[in-house]
Formats: C-alpha cells, sequence, structure tokens
C-alpha cells in the first residue's frame, strides 16, 4: 500500500513523502491517527500542486536551518548539573536542559528534535539537532558542576 505522510514519522519518511507500507500499517495505525493518506490519483495531483507552490518556501526554511546551524556550530553552551568530587553526574543530561541552555544563548530549539548519547560523566559531549530534514547540527555541550 502506498501513503502520502501527511507528518513526519520517525524511522519512516517526512512530510509529503510517498512510502510504500503493509497494509495493517497503513490501514490500522497511519491512517486512522491522521498521520498519512493513501496515495490515490487525485491525492498524488493535489500533493504536486502543493509542493510546487511550497517549493520557494521550503528554500527559504533550508536557508534559514543551515544559517541557524553554523550559528550552533560556533558556540559551547554550558551546562550545569550535580555531580560528585570524581566527575560523576547525578543523573543525566537531559534534552530539556539542553534545550533550557540553548534559549538561555539565543536559540529557540525544540527539545524534540535535540538527540544525545547518555552523559555520565563532566566534560565535553556533542549533541545533534535535527533542524531540517537536509540540516543536521552539532552542539557542543560543556558539562559543569553547579
Amino acid at each position: 500500500m502506498q501513503v502520502i505522510l501527511v507528518q513526519d514519522v520517525a524511522n519512516l519518511g517526512y512530510k509529503n513523502d510517498i512510502v510504500k507500507v503493509k497494509d495493517g500499517y497503513g490501514r490500522n495505525y497511519l491512517i486512522p491517527n491522521k498521520l498519512a493518506i493513501i496515495a490515490s490519483d487525485s491525492n498524488v495531483k493535489q500533493l504536486n500542486e502543493n509542493l510546487k507552490q511550497q517549493a520557494k518556501k521550503m528554500a527559504q526554511q533550508l536557508a534559514d536551518a543551515q544559517a541557524l546551524a553554523e550559528k550552533l556550530a560556533a558556540t559551547v553552551i554550558n551546562v550545569a548539573v550535580k555531580a560528585n568530587e570524581d566527575g560523576k553526574i547525578f543523573g543525566t543530561v537531559t534534552t530539556a536542559q539542553i534545550a533550557d541552555a540553548l534559549a538561555a544563548q539565543g536559540f529557540e530549539i525544540d527539545k524534540r528534535i535535540i538527540t544525545v548519547e547518555p552523559v555520565k560523566e563532566l566534560g565535553e559531549v556533542i549533541a545533534n539537532a535535527r533542524l531540517h530534514r537536509e540540516v543536521k547540527a552539532e552542539i557542543k555541550l560543556n558539562v559543569v558542576a553547579e
């Protein structure tokens, strides 16, 4: 079964992609949850017309995402956490803490697009942010004790 994604779906595709999925997954999950519509001829024609109209807008979004990625690559974000004398962290650094630290420096990035490996010690860490479907930014974090 082919469907047109209405929203981004993790590990499947992005909005407006035409993807082939198993019948049960499409009929029982994607379509009832309004994540996709069936890729009929009329829906595909409507999608193509919408994509033509959105092409200029998407080019601007891509340019903005690339500019933001360059700014993020040039900055180091300090994240203060509780730690013991040996440098071990109590808990871990969360994406919410990273988003708050970015907001304090003037970057408005949603915590849901940030990914980071579990952090257990103080020091420098690299987090990733998916700013656009074609742009992924690296965020340099300096994890310090409170």
